[in-house]
């Protein structure tokens, strides 16, 4: 299974800087090619089309969407439609970040309606999930998880499952400089891996890849990719560096 290493930009750079960012970044990319890696950018809604242009032709990148809303149109004022994203080169999106869970107040049920709605109409989908620290001191984290994946991942047609993706990141861990343990992230990957399969079966579960996201960092890559069950990283705030995302891309 290839590493998937994937830059959520979150509401960070303005075009200008995000053509360029993605420009020196597929540069880099295309001088070294990437053996088993793939990556992944996120950026905001309005840099798509600048990152897109700047990917075309590097295989071993592609660009997706941070938010969208699962309906095909209506009176939804300030979302966005797959539809639209489709239209300008988008089949990719995130559903279930923390920041939309806890700070937009998406629920566990929007969320689900969300990956299900996008997996139907052909998008890839990565499912964020992962517990706030008060969660997993109280002894809570398997129960979290669980209930996080299983209304996204009930009733997926079998065809759907190559075009998910898992992204574990422990809510206290993002953009606090905090990081789980490498006995921590070992813990919840297993959760997980244990949670999808019992959903989707033993092969569609080994078949989902399992990122860690939260205060990603070069000098700890590495560390986290050598774990059972980690396929990649979901970088936050060190991918918008590029030389800083280049060394986590290498780790």
């Amino acid at each position: 299974m290839q590493k998937i290493i994937a830059a959520n930009w979150k509401m960070c750079k303005l075009r200008q800087e995000a053509g360029k960012t993605a420009e020196e970044l597929c540069g880099a990319l295309a001088a070294e090619p990437l053996s088993g890696r793939r990556v992944v950018i996120f950026p905001s809604f309005t840099n798509i089309p600048d990152v897109l242009a700047a990917s075309a032709g590097i295989s071993s990148v592609s660009v997706g969407a941070q938010n969208f809303y699962p309906a095909e149109e209506g009176a939804f004022t300030g979302e966005i439609s797959l539809a639209m994203l489709r239209d300008i080169g988008v089949t990719q999106v995130l559903a279930g970040h923390s920041e939309r869970r806890h700070l937009f107040g998406e629920t566990d049920e929007f969320v689900a309606r969300k990956t299900a709605f996008a997996l139907e109409r052909g998008f890839s989908v990565m499912l964020c999930i992962g517990e706030t620290l008060a969660e997993r001191e109280a002894g809570e984290l398997v129960n979290v998880l669980s209930r996080q994946t299983a209304l996204p991942l009930a009733n997926l047609p079998a065809d759907s499952i190559s075009r998910l993706t898992v992204a574990y990141e422990p809510v206290w861990a993002i953009g606090t400089g905090k990081v789980a343990g490498p006995a921590e992230v070992f813990e919840a990957h297993a959760a997980v891996r244990s949670l999808v399969s019992r959903i989707l079966g033993d092969d569609g579960g080994r078949a989902v890849p399992i990122l860690y996201g939260g205060s990603v960092k070069p000098d700890n890559a590495a560390a986290l990719l050598e774990l059972d069950n980690v396929d990649g990283l979901l970088v936050g705030g060190a991918s918008l560096n590029i030389q800083t995302f280049l060394q986590i891309i290498r780790a």
